[in-house]
């Protein structure tokens, strides 16, 4: 018995490292701009639904400590604590808001699609609201007075639909994914 549970905690070690990988390959697929245009968001949501929310959480988690060690998993292929505590790190760390919001709806609602697309746009709201939060605060304090709507008009609406394809293609592929995998998982 202790053999497969010995078994189930390396399967799932793997996955989780492979979720944390994925996100990484996904951020560094990027157009530079202040708050870059990246698949990060597609990759959490994707990691989110084939692994599920506590995996995925795990994953999240395993890349931003790894980011904040220094490799650069982050986009631009930067890494280092600054990338977290600079103005849009906020929006780094509400990746993990955002898979715990799926993990919670997972709870709630169950495996299904539907709980799925409600976690990732919960999830993706999370995400918004905390790196805005973050971005307001830390440019105020720096750089000088810009309100919040203007943040929301530079870091959030120009997103919005760039993010609404990500969550299709990542329920789409996480579809796929699920059905070659689904004796693994």
């Amino acid at each position: 018995m202790s053999e497969i549970k010995n078994g189930k905690k390396i399967h799932d070690l793997v996955y989780i490292a492979l979720g944390a990988v994925l996100i990484t390959v996904c951020s560094w697929i990027s157009i530079p701009t202040e708050v870059p245009f990246t698949l990060q968001t597609m990759g959490v949501f994707l990691v989110c639904y084939i692994l599920g929310g506590k995996r995925a959480s795990i994953s999240v988690l395993v890349y931003l400590l790894l980011g904040t060690v220094g490799v650069p998993v982050f986009s631009g292929f930067m890494g280092g604590p600054a990338r977290l505590i600079g103005p849009t790190g906020g929006y780094l760390i509400g990746f993990l808001g955002s898979a715990l919001v799926y993990l919670l709806t997972e709870k709630l609602m169950g495996e299904k699609l539907l709980s799925a697309l409600l976690g990732m746009i919960l999830g993706l709201f999370v995400c918004y609201l905390f790196g805005s939060i973050w971005f307001y605060i830390l440019y105020n304090r720096g750089t000088g007075s810009m309100g919040f709507s203007i943040v929301l008009m530079k870091c959030v609406i120009p997103f919005i639909p760039v993010d609404i394809i990500k969550i299709g293609l990542a329920l789409f592929l996480g579809k796929l994914l699920k059905k070659v995998l689904k004796d693994q998982l």
